[in-house]
């Protein structure tokens, strides 16, 4: 079986992933599951992992659980997080640009290079074009829109100058500060995006409700276990909430009208 929390997995932090994981595995015992990793897979790419059949658990962005991961992937849990942009479950994504650059307001940046992380992604696309779709008074807003591939890369084309505009991850952004603040140099924020539901916790669609319901009395548990306190603290998570893909399903309907701001 394997195992991964790939969201926020910033090698800075790794070993309080590590931490969260053996703290999680200790009170996936506890109520009596037993065929799960003991040690959590690192930069394995995303794609290949949540399609695995040996998948136990990992994290996925909320967007794919409604849409490619559906029928392979269940919901287990929102975590909450406690970072700027996040409150009750939700989340939302720093709009970024060079630290020189002329605007205050994405709104007003029509015809300027935009990048996001990647076509199937909330946090660094939907969550802009939520934004500026209404906007639009064209077939396009930005003249190009370029994919980095990652948050970070994202980060990276403002700093050297190859793009105007990047939402990223606010749970992202404010890791990079607090533990790569080289990554988040001459950029500043705007604003935040509109909030939807954080990345969940998944499991294998394979897996009986019984086994899921293990699985989230073992996390809701560990979210109170003290010892795991300070790696909580280091990967900003406060609590989780046992959840459904249905809590996910309005970012697919914020998503519909924005198609034209591609």
């Amino acid at each position: 079986m394997k195992a991964s929390l790939p969201m926020y997995d910033i090698v800075e932090i790794r070993h309080a992933h590590d931490a969260l994981w053996r703290g999680f595995a200790r009170h996936f015992r506890r109520h009596g599951l037993e065929n799960f990793p003991n040690r959590l897979i690192h930069d394995q790419p995303v794609n290949s992992l949540w399609s695995d059949d040996s998948l136990f658990m990992s994290q996925c962005c909320g967007y794919d659980i409604i849409h490619r991961y559906k029928h392979r992937l269940q919901v287990l849990a929102t975590p909450w997080f406690n970072a700027t942009g996040c409150g009750n479950g939700d989340y939302a994504s720093t709009i970024v640009v060079p630290t020189d650059s002329a605007f205050d307001d994405v709104t007003d940046m029509a015809g300027k290079v935009a990048v996001i992380n990647g076509p199937e992604s909330h946090s660094g696309m939907n969550a802009l074009l939520s934004l500026v779709s209404p906007h639009c008074r064209s077939s396009k807003f930005f003249a190009e829109i370029k994919i980095s591939g990652g948050h970070s890369q994202s980060l990276a084309l403002l700093r050297e100058g190859k793009a105007d505009v990047a939402s990223v991850d606010c749970i992202t952004y404010e890791l990079l500060g607090r533990y790569r603040p080289t990554a988040i140099e001459s950029t500043r924020p705007l604003g935040l995006t509109y909030p939807a539901p954080a990345p969940p916790y998944v499991t294998a669609g394979k897996f009986d409700r019984e086994t899921v319901e293990r699985m989230q009395n073992a996390l809701l548990e560990a979210f109170e276990d003290q010892s795991l306190l300070d790696c909580r603290q280091t990967l900003l998570l406060e609590k989780i909430e046992i959840s459904s893909a249905a809590t996910y399903q309005r970012i697919d309907d914020a998503f519909k009208h924005n198609l034209r701001a591609i």
